[in-house]
């Protein structure tokens, strides 16, 4: 039998990028027929990124990258301030050059006798690239890396095709969302006065229908409501094939190595579920106003805590410096010994800490696989995107998390107060809590997924077998 080779194309953020290869890397250790091919968008943005991928060739030799040529990126500030055009506008100006290197694959592959290109892989914001494989009678396939829950709510805009005010106390209701849905809680993106990113959000929307599966990043027993609501027909097939983690972590420029290995000893010696970690991702940062009011809420809780903490511009230097000036009166010296503030973190390795007992997140999808699998619980604290509708799910329908917020988000200047601090994060520190319990039990569940006859292994080997049919 001929071996099926499969073109990857993801976004190059490091986000995404990692969570879709880790996938590639998962069909080739399941499957030594498969080979796959990675078109790999290269962009100032993300310097680390090149090494990443090429890492990651270097130890898999049935995985081959191929750079397209350089293009002048979008605005840099357009990805702050309209993420979804900007990725848009990323797509649209590489279509030419993947349509070339596609089309040079397959015909390359064309009379091969060992190999036969079987599908194109595409990241959700590079689902517009999927009129490429129609074009060339390939399948398509769009990896998803949130959540299915999400992509119910994208499905269900598609058909409405509804702007929303950000003041409406309205709710919707979502096939594969169990509760009525806030408008509160929707991605920005969707709000009347982002009218650049609704537009755009529609036509990915509407893509997504025409795709020849979908790849979602969860497992079955997490959102069965949601995945169930995809067994009509009436969509394209979703297999659920995660949780896909990078347990290992990816060195970054801007960590501290000498700071972490000081951490790391401070953990060692800290009781079992006894500190609680603040990360925030890639994108979190605060103001001054906002992070007094995180350590007056830290000091409150009188638990330990781990502080990942960036500041937002221009204030944009890593906490913890000498002077202190950006926290209350002599926080540094009261809390010496019971927390430690830190700024970029290697999040999964502290997860995985015996002494972390509670996260407060902003609750992107990958933070939320990562604490579940390690067996710790959530504070909800969204910033954007589709962080506040994960938030709203975790703490309303799937009862995985204790609520700060769900709504907040980073752009409008919205202050979380100390003594909600206080109370979440003395809730999530509750060693007896039912949340905790349901958490551990989660994190059993989401290993067996991946093992064999697990959920997500089934469905895994259901989207294998498509390329050898």
């Amino acid at each position: 039998m001929k071996k099926a080779e499969l073109i990857f194309v993801p976004l190059p953020s490091i986000g995404h990028l990692v969570s879709t290869l880790e996938f590639a890397k998962r069909l080739i250790d399941r499957d030594d027929r498969i080979l796959i091919v990675v078109l790999v968008m290269k962009l100032p943005l993300f310097p680390h990124v090149d090494a990443y991928t090429k890492s990651v060739a270097a130890a898999q030799p049935r995985i081959r990258l191929i750079e397209l040529p350089q293009v002048d990126s979008p605005p840099p500030q357009l990805r702050k301030s309209c993420i979804e055009y900007f990725n848009y506008l990323l797509v649209e100006s590489q279509v030419a050059n993947v349509r070339h290197v596609v089309s040079q694959i397959v015909l390359s592959r064309s009379n091969s006798d060992s190999v036969r290109v079987t599908g194109l892989v595409v990241d959700m914001f590079c689902v517009f690239f999927s009129d490429i494989a129609t074009e060339l009678g390939l399948p398509s396939y769009v990896y998803f890396a949130p959540n299915t829950g999400t992509l119910s709510l994208l499905m269900d805009i598609a058909t409405h095709q509804e702007e929303f005010e950000e003041s409406s106390e309205s709710e919707l209701l979502i096939a594969g969302i169990v509760n009525p849905v806030p408008v509160s809680v929707l991605p920005q993106s969707l709000f009347t006065k982002h009218k650049e990113s609704y537009s755009t959000y529609i036509k990915r929307a509407q893509k997504f229908k025409n795709v020849n599966g979908i790849l979602v990043n969860t497992f079955f027993e997490l959102e069965q409501y949601a995945v169930k609501s995809f067994s009509g027909g009436l969509n394209p097939p979703v297999y659920t094939i995660g949780p896909v983690l990078d347990l290992q972590g990816q060195p970054n420029p801007n960590l501290d190595e000498e700071q972490c290995r000081k951490i790391f000893k401070w953990l060692d010696d800290q009781p079992e579920s006894s500190v609680v970690l603040l990360c925030f991702g890639s994108g979190g940062s605060f103001g001054p106003a906002q992070v007094k009011e995180m350590a007056i809420g830290l000091e409150q809780s009188e638990h330990k805590f781990l502080w990942s903490l960036r500041l937002s511009p221009p204030n944009n230097e890593v906490a913890g410096n000498e002077d202190g000036d950006i926290f209350p009166e002599g926080f540094l010296e009261r809390i010496r010994g019971r927390g430690m503030i830190c700024g970029w973190d290697p999040q999964v390795e502290f997860l995985a800490h015996k002494a972390i007992g509670g996260f407060v997140s902003h609750c992107g999808w990958n933070s939320i696989l990562e604490s579940l699998w390690y067996g710790v619980p959530i504070v909800t604290w969204p910033l954007y995107a589709e962080q506040q509708l994960n938030a709203f799910r975790m703490v309303k329908e799937l009862g995985l998390a204790v609520e700060l917020r769900l709504d907040s988000r980073s752009d409008i200047g919205d202050l979380v107060t100390a003594d909600e601090i206080a109370r979440a994060v003395g809730c999530v520190m509750d060693g007896d809590s039912e949340i905790r319990k349901k958490v551990k039990k989660m994190a059993e569940i989401s290993r067996k997924s991946l093992m064999d006859g697990g959920s997500s292994f089934v469905s895994i080997g259901q989207f294998i077998d498509l390329n050898f049919k």
